[in-house]
């Protein structure tokens, strides 16, 4: 299968290329690098042996878009194209649904025009709101997230249903994600946030490397076990494999129900801040110092996924340990310093 990758040169998006390649399929990236780098790609190709076809641009460009998906005989579209940082949107809420949801619009439309209708959708956990009870399982009503990035997921997972009810030929998955962390196990890609990281790892491995000072941990008096607030970590290969498998799914049951179908990527097990700060420091040898900071606003105390149907209906689980995730993360960080800039630095 031919698979256009938006936003293929960021975190998630890379790790979903290189799996896709090592599955035989051929990949044209797409990707604006707003918040990315153009030396992912290359790096892609160290890793599979093949650099995917890349285009510059910006999936609100509908023409250039539609060029593209009629130019390259692609059969299906991994839309992770967005932006993703929870705070920034509460400041920036315009250029939130700009981005993440009339640029979902923008490429469906393109999708549409050139027949390409087969799409999985980067959703996110937060679609299922501050008060749902956890587990989260996909049977639960959408709900209204507490900023503006959340809701965007939500409104496009909502126009991805109406189109799917509208239009038959339409096959789409939305994949629920939970906390991604790590990296590629050759240490060649991964997490390179601009500036302040915006999650947790990314700030841990930059406080062991001794880029910042110290983790600022946000609460540490909520009902959990440490006081500290509880998630649903998964490896960013096992989540990258969660878009192939979805992907198979979609094209290999053309008798299945039309609408969009929903999936949750995680493990089904929570870990406190605490819990991967103790845990990454045991794995390494590196020290991390923290303080306890106040809370944020937004920020749930503990949520985690159901993983039951993916692996029921996508024969898909998370495989990896915590362990194998923060060594991971912690060898592309000493690899790599500075990030992709680390290339033009070479005396790391």
């Amino acid at each position: 299968m031919h698979v256009l990758v938006t936003g293929g040169a960021g975190y998630i998006g890379a790790h979903t290329a290189v799996e896709l390649l090592a599955a035989g399929h051929q990949v044209t990236i797409v990707d604006n690098l707003c918040n990315s780098h153009a030396e992912a790609i290359d790096r892609i190709g160290a890793i599979s042996g093949t650099t995917p076809a890349f285009f510059r641009m910006d999936v609100r460009d509908t023409p250039a878009l539609q060029a593209v998906l009629q130019g390259s005989g692609i059969d299906a579209v991994i839309h992770f194209a967005g932006l993703k940082a929870v705070g920034e949107s509460v400041r920036l809420p315009l250029a939130y649904y700009d981005n993440n949801v009339a640029g979902s619009l923008s490429l469906l439309k393109a999708m549409d025009a050139a027949g390409v209708r087969t799409f999985v959708f980067s959703s996110s956990a937060t679609v299922y709101g501050p008060d749902a009870p956890v587990p989260y399982r996909e049977d639960m009503p959408l709900g209204t997230a507490s900023n503006p990035y959340g809701n965007s997921k939500i409104m496009v997972e909502r126009m991805l249903v109406d189109l799917c009810r509208a239009d038959t030929r339409w096959r789409a998955a939305a994949l629920r994600y939970f906390n991604p962390i790590g990296a590629h196990p050759s240490g060649l890609i991964g997490e390179d946030p601009q500036g302040i990281p915006n999650n947790l790892l990314p700030f841990v491995t930059q406080v062991a490397i001794g880029q910042r000072e110290e983790l600022a941990i946000f609460g540490g008096d909520y009902e959990t076990p440490d006081g500290t607030c509880i998630r649903d970590y998964l490896h960013v290969v096992d989540l990258a494999r969660g878009h192939l498998a979805a992907l198979d799914a979609l094209t290999a049951d053309h008798d299945s129900p039309a609408g969009l179908r929903a999936w949750n990527l995680g493990t089904g097990r929570g870990t406190s801040v605490l819990e991967i700060v103790r845990t990454f420091e045991a794995v390494t040898g590196a020290h991390v110092p923290y303080r306890i900071a106040p809370r944020r606003d937004g920020d749930l105390p503990a949520f985690w996924a159901d993983p039951s149907l993916a692996k029921q209906e996508l024969q898909w689980r998370a495989t990896h340990t915590l362990e194998d995730m923060l060594r991971d993360a912690w060898r592309w960080q000493s690899n790599n310093p500075d990030g992709y800039n680390s290339t033009t630095h070479s005396s790391h």
